[in-house]
């Protein structure tokens, strides 16, 4: 493909390529470190919730800086930070010496170091590659990412069983180091340098442009809404797994399959040439709780597979063709932003979401628990998908695409 000439995309790509796929490693071997320390639901919610609340806290003022100093830089001091905070995390457990506490802390650094990374790495991608070619670009590293979310969980799953999670997640830090060095060899095009203003200023002047543009707000809105109902599959999955399905291993096949879905997802947006891309988006969203629903009817470990494949389709398509959308329709100078605002709402209520579903399924039980998340997403899903906003944004489809 056309845009893979480009070398700066191609160290873009492998700089996020690497890292994600580290990241992939991280929820399912925290989730068996925190269970092999503790053993409740609620220890597994608390430690994953530490870890996306500093991230949620910083994404405003990661938006700021990326719109003001290189973002290049920024992204590569945020990798040098996860570097040092997932490899502290990884000599604790190896070493024998990890609680539940020191977990929470160093989780909580590392999100707070990706809240100055996300807004960034939206900003960059539109000054690496050419207008025209941004959605093959965003397919292509759609395709990327979703290899980690194949290789990631099955890599954790075997080195959990084999090795324990400490070393997983030194394979976790190891994946910022090479992202680092990629980062590092980058060559971005020089930036107008923009008037100066106050950093509330420049957050307000952000919140103005996010607030003036209803299908952003609203399609982060629904975001907000299913990132804290996933909670229940990210906090109760592992549980489930433990519990009955056969552990680590099978668990980290599951979430394999959501990845290979995500390959899937990610192939079909290159080919995508979507008039409505904003209402195809919404509508994957209703494919991302039957893997709930499968859970909580106990089904077999092959129905659960099934259903979190077409919710990795759902992941890599809706999410590629919002990110397109969101790049081609903001300025560039409110970029990054907006994507902060955009990853600030959606995530908002993520550690809500980690936190509560344990406590929740101590009330009315696992299943039950499930299902409520279940229903709740498609209805979430016929909301969005029924807004004008969503419904009426239309884009042609370039001439000669």
């Amino acid at each position: 493909m056309g845009v893979l000439r480009l070398r700066d995309f191609r160290l873009l790509l492998g700089a996020q390529a690497v890292s994600h796929l580290g990241d992939r490693v991280v929820p399912i071997a925290l989730a068996f470190a925190v269970l092999e320390l503790d053993g409740s639901p609620s220890a597994v919610g608390l430690v994953l919730a530490c870890r996306m609340l500093p991230m949620v806290a910083t994404l405003l003022i990661g938006g700021v800086v990326a719109d003001r100093v290189s973002r290049r830089a920024l992204m590569v001091a945020a990798d040098l930070v996860r570097l040092v905070t997932q490899s502290l995390i990884a000599a604790l457990l190896i070493a024998g010496s990890a609680e539940i506490w020191m977990l929470a802390v160093l989780a909580g650094a590392t999100g707070a170091a990706s809240g100055f990374s996300h807004p960034a790495a939206t900003g960059l991608l539109p000054a690496v590659v050419p207008l025209e070619e941004l959605r093959a670009a965003t397919g292509l590293r759609a395709t990327a990412l979703s290899a980690g979310e194949i290789a990631g969980p099955a890599l954790a799953g075997v080195l959990i069983a084999v090795a324990g999670p400490g070393w997983a997640l030194a394979v976790d830090a190891a994946s910022y180091a090479l992202s680092a060095v990629f980062l590092t060899l980058l060559r971005v095009p020089a930036r107008v340098p923009r008037a100066a203003a106050s950093f509330l200023a420049d957050l307000r002047e952000g919140w103005g442009v996010f607030r003036s543009l209803t299908w952003v707000w609203t399609f982060v809105l629904a975001s907000t809404i299913g990132n804290m109902l996933w909670g229940a599959w990210s906090t109760l999955g592992p549980v489930v797994a433990d519990r009955s399905l056969g552990g680590a291993a099978v668990w980290g096949s599951v979430l394999a399959a959501l990845g290979a879905g995500a390959v899937i997802g990610s192939l079909l947006v290159v080919r995508a040439r979507p008039r409505r891309p904003l209402l195809q988006a919404a509508l994957t969203f209703g494919l991302f709780f039957p893997p709930l629903a499968a859970l909580a009817a106990g089904a077999p470990v092959a129905v659960i597979a099934a259903a979190a494949l077409l919710a990795g389709v759902a992941m890599t398509f809706g999410n590629a063709l919002w990110e397109a959308t969101l790049i081609r329709h903001v300025p560039d100078e409110s970029l990054s932003r907006v994507s902060a605002y955009d990853w600030f709402g959606s995530l908002a209520f993520q550690p809500l979401g980690l936190a509560i579903w344990g406590p929740i399924s101590e009330v009315i039980g696992i299943s039950p628990a499930l299902w409520l998340a279940a229903v709740l997403g498609l209805a979430t899903t016929a909301w969005l998908a029924s807004t004008p906003a969503i419904r009426n944004m239309r884009e042609p489809v370039p001439s000669g695409a």
